[in-house]
């Protein structure tokens, strides 16, 4: 190509469009056709009859639900509340009964009443469901905590260019420990968000600021790392692990039982999942597995301070032997706006995103 503007123009554009097909494929594959794969649920009563109904209804739905019998109604509530079923059907003669945590899940409830409805329908009766735990009337559906995960991680990984770029002549350093003040600004906002400003977090307000810090801090951390190798291409790098897999995979929307088994599978350990089943924990179901979820997002910062050590390392024993063997620029004065426009152009396409 001839005209080295244009060139320059095209090769720039290859990021919003890698990020256009991206960003089709992540979120259409995730949420567009939700449909249950072994969706669990739990049949009350274990007589014999539930029994053979329990393996009726399984035998029905297929591979779309995992049908299991409890004894008691007490004991689906707390397998609800432990959220290892999605909902509970009592049978009855008079009035049948569906048990959900719409906290969990509201797109898993409405999922188990699409399924039992037509259960208690055959028979002749109408269906009572009952929520053994809601969401706060301030956040109906639930899935304010899927979009407070949106807020913190755009405002942590935008942050990972300025740092990276801007701040690129700071010792590595210097850089981490930015990382670590942003991360508690941005979860300071997140938190001042789910608290005063839309009451999503009625109490442990403090533990929602601390998860947010934790989830902040290992997403600043690994882009600080990388970008010290990737360059400008730290943004599509950081838009395909903290927005394409990382909303996708979150259970903010559709839990991983509503999802195709690639999104269901990172939903085990992915950070945005753990952000989100951690807060869960929080807020509605007395912190039961609240500890694997903080475990989750440690992990993925020691993760990024392992990379950004391994980048302070690059940048100290591999720059120098570069900058002596690259031919030095003849007048400093055309160096220096080469860089910085550089620099400039990483930001803006950071900022557009």
């Amino acid at each position: 190509m001839r005209s080295p503007a244009l060139r320059h123009v095209l090769t720039h554009l290859i990021t919003p469009l890698l990020m256009c097909l991206g960003m089709g494929l992540a979120y259409m594959g995730a949420f567009v056709t939700p449909e249950p794969h072994h969706l669990p649920v739990a049949v009350v009563n274990s007589a014999p009859k539930a029994k053979v109904f329990a393996q009726t209804v399984k035998d029905t739905a297929g591979d779309r639900l995992d049908v299991r019998t409890v004894a008691t109604r007490a004991d689906a509530v707390g397998l609800l509340r432990s959220r290892e079923v999605t909902g509970a059907y009592v049978p009855s003669t008079r009035a049948p009964e569906l048990l959900v945590a719409s906290a969990a899940s509201d797109m898993g409830a409405t999922a188990v009443e699409k399924v039992f409805t037509p259960v208690a329908a055959a028979e002749g009766l109408p269906l009572t469901v009952t929520d053994v735990a809601e969401p706060v009337a301030d956040d109906p559906t639930g899935q304010g905590l899927f979009f407070l995960l949106i807020a913190v991680s755009i405002g942590s990984y935008a942050s990972v260019a300025a740092l990276g770029a801007a701040g690129a002549g700071l010792a590595m350093r210097v850089r981490a420990l930015l990382a670590v003040g942003v991360a508690a600004v941005v979860s300071g906002i997140g938190a001042v968000l789910a608290g005063p400003v839309f009451h999503l977090a009625h109490h442990d307000l403090a533990g929602v600021w601390g998860m947010a810090w934790l989830y902040s801090a290992g997403i600043l951390v690994v882009g600080v790392g990388l970008h010290t190798f990737l360059k400008r291409w730290t943004t599509l790098t950081m838009m395909v692990l903290f927005v394409m897999l990382n909303f996708t995979s979150s259970g903010g929307l559709f839990r991983p039982e509503l999802q195709n088994g690639f999104f269901g599978t990172l939903h085990a350990f992915w950070n945005g999942a753990g952000f989100v089943e951690g807060v869960r924990s929080l807020l509605y179901f007395d912190g039961d597995g609240l500890a694997r979820h903080v475990w989750t997002l440690a992990v993925w910062l020691l993760a990024g301070a392992v990379l950004t050590a391994a980048a302070a390392l690059y940048e100290r024993t591999g720059r120098p032997h570069r900058a002596a063997a690259r031919p030095q620029p003849e007048p400093e004065r055309e160096a220096r706006p080469a860089a910085t426009e550089e620099a400039e152009e990483e930001l803006e396409e950071a900022v557009a995103v």
